[in-house]
Parts: structure tokens; C-alpha cells; sequence
């Protein structure tokens, strides 16, 4: 009998449940931050922000993912938390990606270093001038990319990555995103997407690309508004969720409205507090999360 050996890689969806993800310490990636030097709210609290880090760890496990854990050094770099935006995971390798956040540059050596402990190829880099943020890339499905052109994106990075996956035949796509809140606020295409399943996604339609939504909606793709208002109060967090399996979402708490909405849609959502963690830093539970593998749905 032949015995297939364990998948340790591969994610190209955006809700195929998560088995095996890339994270950061909170209590070792902010322990010295200062928050006018990383943008972060009043809010910010580095020693609340690593209990919620740990609360929002605890409810990966209980979803079924194993954590692969980023160094624990203290090299100052508080934004890789955030361990979505400095690299993509493909079916055929990780893609070690390029920062349009200064403060962020040297972050993707560290998922570099990372995947070589792990045993994962590297399939390629984006370089400089080029910059791609994991933040604005979303799969659309297993053959189709769709990267968000902004002020953390720009189109030599899409252009490297359509290179990199046109030979494995996945096509790109680029979609030009609004400035919003100017150079320094980080608005990703995420920040306006969360695909919830293959065929249902949370949006802010009023800052999503208009070809974008036209794309989703020829595709068959359901849309579940969120709230405006919370998602003006929270700066875009209301909308940044992470699903660990189709309709099954781990959510920031506080958003009543949102939630509400996508329960109706079919999902089971739950929730952490994170006022100090994700509201104040500009970044949710998306963000938080490299997924490395997803299974079948």
C-alpha cells in the first residue's frame, strides 16, 4: 500500500480550513514599542496587547491549527505581529515578499529564515523597487491572485508577481485602491475584503474597487456588507476577520452589527478583545496569521 506523505504547505485559498500557520509573539514583538514611532492609537498597551495575543492564540489551537512560532529575539520590529504581510504561501512554495512600511523592511528575513527551519522552498522574492504586502493579496481561487495596487503595493511588485505564478499557471490580477487616510494609515485590500468562503465574502463596498466587486459578482461570489458605521469606528477592524474553516470566523469583539451580519450569512463567529492589540495597531486577526497550509474544505 502506498502511504502519501504529510502535506507540511500549501494555501491557496482563503478559507479552506487552517491547519498549520505562522505567528508572532505580541509579548516579544511589541515589549518596547513606542507608538508614535509605529502609528499605533492611544489605545496601544504592549502588555495588553500580548494577553490578547494569547487569547487570540489560544482560539487558533482550539480551531485545530498547529502554530509555527517567528523568533522570539528582541530585535525591536513590533509590526511582525502582523505575520500575514511578509510573505505568500503558495501550493508550490513560499514567496518571501517586499515591504512598502520602511519600519518593515526587514521582517521578510525573518519568514525566510523561518521556512528554512521548517523545510519549506522558497519559490521566489519579490525585489526592490517592487513591494508586495500579503495584506493586499487574496485568492480568488486556486488559479487566480488578485493583489491590491496602493501605497503598500505598487505595480513593479505585482508585475514580479505574475512572473513568479504565471509558470504554475495562476493568473494575477491588479486593482487600484483609494488613498482613504493618507500615506502613513495602512489601507490594504484586505482592508476592504474578507472572504468568509469560496463563494461568500465580508466587504466595505464603498472603498472596494469597482472592478474588483464587478469581478466578485460575475464570479458567483455572495456579499455580505458590514456595518459603515462600525467599520468607520474601528478603522477598517470590523472587517478584518480570519476563517479557520468555511463560515467559521474568529472576529475582534465589539462590532454587534457585523457579527450579526455574518451569522445571517451562515458563519459561526467568535470573538476576543483586542482594543489593544488590533484596534489601536491597525491590524486584525487576518493580519496576526501566515497561514502555511489549508486543507480541504
Amino acid at each position: 500500500m502506498n502511504v502519501q506523505p504529510q502535506k507540511l504547505y500549501g494555501s491557496q485559498s482563503m478559507a479552506a480550513p487552517l491547519k498549520r500557520v505562522l505567528m508572532r509573539s505580541a509579548g516579544s514583538a511589541m515589549r518596547h514599542a513606542k507608538a508614535a514611532e509605529w502609528h499605533y492609537g492611544p489605545a496601544f498597551d504592549a502588555a495588553r496587547a500580548a494577553l490578547q495575543h494569547e487569547r487570540f492564540s489560544g482560539l487558533i489551537e482550539a480551531a485545530g491549527a498547529s502554530i509555527e512560532w517567528l523568533t522570539d529575539a528582541d530585535d525591536g520590529l513590533a509590526d511582525s505581529v502582523f505575520t500575514h504581510d511578509p510573505s505568500l504561501m503558495t501550493d508550490h512554495g513560499a514567496i518571501i515578499l517586499s515591504m512598502g512600511k520602511a519600519l518593515r523592511r526587514p521582517e521578510p528575513g525573518l519568514h525566510e529564515a523561518a521556512y528554512a527551519r521548517m523545510g519549506i522552498p522558497v519559490l521566489g522574492r519579490i525585489e526592490a523597487p517592487g513591494t508586495v504586502e500579503g495584506g493586499d493579496c487574496v485568492w480568488l481561487d486556486a488559479t487566480t491572485l488578485v493583489i491590491g495596487r496602493g501605497v503598500r503595493t505598487n505595480q513593479e511588485g505585482i508585475r514580479q508577481m505574475a512572473e513568479l505564478l504565471a509558470p504554475k499557471g495562476i493568473e494575477v490580477l491588479g486593482f487600484d485602491l483609494p488613498l482613504w487616510q493618507g500615506e502613513e494609515a495602512c489601507l490594504h485590500l484586505m482592508s476592504v475584503i474578507s472572504p468568509l468562503a469560496d463563494d461568500l465574502a465580508l466587504v466595505h463596498s464603498p472603498l472596494l474597487p469597482a472592478a474588483f466587486y464587478q469581478l466578485l459578482k460575475a464570479r458567483g461570489i455572495r456579499l455580505v456588507e458590514g456595518d459603515r458605521q462600525e467599520f468607520a469606528e474601528s478603522n477598517g477592524l470590523s472587517l478584518n476577520v480570519l476563517p479557520t474553516a468555511p463560515r467559521e470566523v474568529i472576529a475582534v469583539a465589539g462590532f454587534p452589527k457585523t457579527l450579526a451580519a455574518m451569522e445571517a450569512a451562515g458563519c459561526s463567529v467568535v470573538t476576543f478583545e483586542a482594543d489593544a492589540l488590533c484596534i489601536a495597531c491597525e491590524g486584525g486577526p487576518t493580519c496576526l496569521t501566515r497561514p502555511i497550509l489549508r486543507g480541504q474544505a
